[in-house]
């Protein structure tokens, strides 16, 4: 088979640059490991950036995202007595919108037949081949049966586990921060506690209050990596938040029982360069962010818009500008954004190792936060998203 673009992966990266370069009049094929009904089971954060937002629109795809998304013109950090509103419309004049993960690949995936974007489900055992060529492949079985695509140039939205970052791990170079501990989170089909989500530093550690629609919340808190979930029953959780988010926001808690839970743990990992010969990183399988601050798709997004941008220039003109800085200029964003989510993330949890000195600094953080608009003002520049 053949293609301009064959792109591995059909998450939200992958579609949507599928589904950009196919706006474009490029002939795209994705390929997927996973059935399109594992790929719509996988619960992720769902704070979208204006950047996110403004692609969808591009692509008339966010009818829906306008209809049910929840704007946000602010967040609150907590201390365990107070909460802390970070005015975003105010600080920066823009705002989030809530609008979860699931929604927007839904949306994406919904629109593919239509338009014509090529999507292969459940093709097991993929290889990249001649990397270094005119004309790089993937190799893959569908059914039993070998398959080889070629195309003008190869890129891996496969998620941190894919094959495309493992294929060429060896040129280039891996940073990584793995975390001491974990989030816990439940989804529950009750009205959140707070019209914004709350980020909560505790003495007992983090919670975060959030949100899928106004009938379904997602609370979040920090447990240690060899917490098991038979050991946290609903109850148990809801007692834990209850406590974590301070007294002002357990007062209105509705609890209910949970209709998912998961434990995952938090890493920073950026791989450089996101770009070998003709095969392109993007999203999840160049970096990770931890979730404090709702980045990982955000930046999935920017990814995309600069990599459409150049793929889309080199078939219509020619010229190599676009895709030839492709690299340095995603990650430029990528390291202010990891920045953001680590310093917000080392602000709001409990590291074993920082004792009660690093517990007075972080209150002491949060308490000149509440005072100065300056520091506001920081948090909420990236908190909406840095410009591309």
């Amino acid at each position: 088979m053949k293609a301009d673009v064959a792109i591995i992966g059909a998450g939200p990266a992958g579609l949507m640059l599928g589904h950009k370069l196919v706006q474009a009049g490029i002939d795209v094929l994705l390929i997927e490991r996973q059935s399109p009904d594992y790929v719509l089971s996988r619960i992720r954060a769902g704070v979208l950036e204006q950047v996110t937002v403004d692609l969808l629109d591009e692509l008339e795809l966010g009818d829906r995202l306008h209809r049910e998304g929840l704007p946000h013109h602010g967040f609150n950090l907590a201390d365990g007595e107070r909460l802390i509103r970070i005015d975003l419309e105010e600080l920066t004049s823009r705002c989030v919108t809530v609008y979860g993960q699931t929604e927007v690949t839904h949306d994406l995936m919904a629109e593919a037949p239509r338009r014509g974007l090529s999507i292969v489900y459940e093709a097991n055992d993929v290889v990249l081949l001649d990397l270094e060529s005119e004309t790089p492949g993937v190799r893959y079985l569908k059914d039993g049966a070998e398959h080889i695509v070629r195309a003008r140039f190869v890129v891996g939205c496969d998620g941190f586990h894919g094959p495309s970052r493992q294929a060429i791990a060896k040129t280039g170079k891996a940073y990584e921060r793995v975390y001491p501990f974990g989030w816990l989170g439940l989804l529950a089909d009750v009205p959140p506690c707070n019209e914004e989500l709350i980020y909560a530093n505790h003495e007992r550690g983090f919670a975060l209050a959030s949100m899928r629609s106004p009938t379904r919340s997602r609370y979040y808190i920090q447990v240690a990596l060899n917490e098991k979930l038979e050991d946290w029953p609903d109850e148990r959780i809801w007692d834990e938040l209850a406590l974590r988010l301070g007294p002002e926001a357990a007062a209105r808690i509705t609890r209910g029982p949970s209709i998912e839970k998961s434990i995952a743990p938090l890493r920073s990992f950026v791989f450089e360069p996101m770009r070998f010969n003709n095969l392109f990183l993007a999203g999840d399988a160049a970096h990770i962010v931890p979730p404090t601050g709702a980045k990982g798709l955000n930046l999935a997004s920017s990814d995309v818009a600069y990599l459409a941008r150049g793929l889309i220039q080199w078939f219509k003109s020619g010229r190599r500008s676009g895709i030839d800085s492709y690299s340095e200029t995603a990650l430029k964003r990528v390291w202010k954004s990891e920045r953001f989510s680590w310093s917000l993330t080392s602000l709001m949890h409990r590291f074993p190792e920082a004792g009660a000195f690093g517990r007075r600094m972080q209150v002491a953080e949060l308490d000149y936060i509440a005072g100065s608009r300056a520091a506001q003002t920081s948090i909420a520049e990236n908190y909406v998203g840095l410009p591309l």
